[in-house]
């Protein structure tokens, strides 16, 4: 059975009734990735307007959370990967040794050990990224990098006919992005804007210190925009580097 043929039965055996949503695309499409190239989790994003990162949807919890973590350490092989084009895979020590800060992060926040980031597109959907979450760093040299660059263009491939096919207004985005994981993204945005204007500096330097305040908070930034939002907080409270 071709890798596509192994990609479409996983994808409709993933299509249960709680998945079932055009805006929950993203997450079974994760899902199919994972089954198919046996690894322990899958993360979906988009790099959006301004050049924000938007996650998409994941294979399960532990992979959405190393997402958000991630983008709170604001380094990481998705970053790289998108940067340069290529793929980037790195184990234990390669996580370490590059993006100490997130390394830290995803070894106590998540079970995974190792991590391959494929950049995906420029496609009708844009641009963005499909990461591969392994528990093991053994496990990383038995990945099928053809079938892990095969299974990310199927993705895309995915994307770009729900793009194209489906109908949604002018000047409105696909309902693919208006799933969980986007919507919760985007209070991030609305936070930074918040901070930005209460403190009066550049949106750049409001997302540092949602970062900065998340690290020594112990949080991921997601979370320090909720309280901010919700009015638990005020941008005066969060904590600047140091």
């Amino acid at each position: 059975m071709s890798i596509a043929d192994r990609f479409t039965a996983a994808l409709a055996a993933v299509s249960e009734a709680a998945t079932a949503g055009p805006e929950l695309l993203p997450v079974r499409l994760s899902r199919a990735g994972a089954a198919v190239l046996g690894v322990d989790g899958v993360g979906l994003g988009l790099t959006g307007e301004h050049g924000h990162w938007w996650p998409l949807g994941a294979s399960g919890h532990d992979a959405g959370v190393a997402e958000r973590l991630q983008f709170t350490a604001g380094e990481g092989p998705c970053r790289t990967a998108r940067a340069i084009g290529q793929p980037v895979l790195a184990d234990e020590q390669e996580l370490g040794r590059r993006w100490p800060a997130f390394a830290d992060l995803l070894r106590s926040g998540t079970p995974y050990r190792a991590l391959v980031a494929l950049p995906l597109g420029p496609a009708p959907w844009g641009r963005g990224a499909l990461d591969l979450y392994l528990r093991g760093g053994g496990s990383l040299a038995g990945l099928d990098v053809f079938a892990a660059t095969a299974v990310g263009e199927l993705v895309s491939a995915a994307l770009s006919d729900a793009t194209i096919w489906a109908s949604w207004p002018a000047g409105g985005s696909p309902d693919w992005l208006r799933g969980p994981a986007p919507r919760a993204r985007a209070r991030v945005w609305e936070a930074m804007g918040r901070v930005s204007m209460d403190l009066d500096v550049s949106t750049e330097d409001a997302l540092a210190l949602l970062r900065s305040d998340a690290a020594a908070t112990g949080r991921v930034v997601d979370d320090v925009a909720a309280d901010l939002l919700a009015g638990r907080r005020v941008a005066a409270d969060l904590r600047p580097a140091g």
